[in-house]
């Protein structure tokens, strides 16, 4: 009992951030959820599931999930096959390495906004930088945040440009820690660069891209920043994504109980989506390292 209740004094003040910072919003969020808070009536009057009823029957909010997914998707998708390129080249003997690993990282050093502000103005279409370069080479000028499509390359290119840093900043240091006896096998054996790679280098990182798709994806799938500054989720709703549409019904719109209980639901699917997609990697990591 001596011995235990020093370690609970310790532990004690961890525990209040953690109440402070994380449990009482979550609590306090699905309190309001349950509310009927708006611009009209602000309080916390009991409304029941009523809020619930109206997300699910929302299609806009559906449709922004629907945005949300395939931008994180691509996003971090490109971003592990990019980063891991820069961290397998300056992981390897190459001359003033040291330069370019934090050359890469420059990027992430950026906050999402200035970053976002700097893009919006070389994507312009009469002024920007980059239409003018492809004007040089004869290509007509490309409505970069005009149009849907372009619209949401847009808005992948600005993240892929600042969080694939910090894919290369994961898998660097799991390069830098792998064991050299297996390399120093492979190429006893005769092996390769490339199978070296899908033998060795791939299996032994196996842990290290399930850590990193997954803290990636779960930075992904808060983007707002970026659809703020950049698209303003337009032109229309095309770039309006979970956390965006979220942000317009309770801070633009008012609409605090409602707002709360689409942050519920985005809040399950995430952990859910998340749960699984983790799972089916660990899955397909063992099937690969037991191959």
């Amino acid at each position: 009992m001596h011995t235990t209740r020093p370690k609970l004094m310790f532990l004690l003040p961890g525990l209040l951030v953690l109440i402070a910072i994380i449990i009482f919003p979550l609590l306090f969020t699905i309190r309001v959820s349950f509310s009927s808070w708006d611009v009209i009536s602000p309080g916390l009057d009991w409304l029941g599931i009523k809020n619930y009823l109206r997300v699910f029957a929302d299609t806009r909010f559906w449709e922004s999930m629907g945005r949300l997914c395939f931008i994180a998707t691509v996003t971090v998708i490109t971003e592990y096959v990019l980063g891991f390129a820069l961290a397998l080249l300056v992981w390897k003997d190459v001359q003033y390495k040291k330069f370019f690993r934090i050359l890469f990282l420059v990027p992430m050093m950026t906050t999402p906004v200035i970053m976002s502000v700097i893009w919006r103005t070389m994507f312009h279409e009469s002024l920007g930088p980059l239409n003018n370069l492809l004007g040089v080479i004869g290509i007509d000028p490309v409505p970069w945040l005009s149009t849907a499509k372009m619209s949401m390359v847009s808005v992948m290119i600005v993240e892929i440009w600042q969080w694939t840093p910090f894919m290369f900043l994961l898998l660097l240091a799991g390069l830098l820690s792998l064991p050299r006896e297996p390399f120093q096998a492979a190429k006893v054996d005769g092996a390769g660069p490339l199978r070296t790679f899908f033998l060795v280098t791939f299996p032994l990182m196996a842990p290290i891209t399930i850590a990193a798709i997954i803290i990636r994806l779960i930075e992904a799938s808060k983007i707002m920043e970026t659809v703020y500054v950049l698209t303003s989720g337009g032109p229309g709703t095309a770039t309006e994504t979970g956390s965006y549409y979220i942000y317009i019904r309770g801070l633009r719109d008012f609409q605090i109980g409602y707002a709360a209980s689409m942050s519920v639901v985005y809040l399950v699917i995430m952990i859910i989506a998340l749960t699984i997609i983790a799972k089916v990697l660990v899955k397909l990591m063992i099937v690969k390292e037991g191959k």
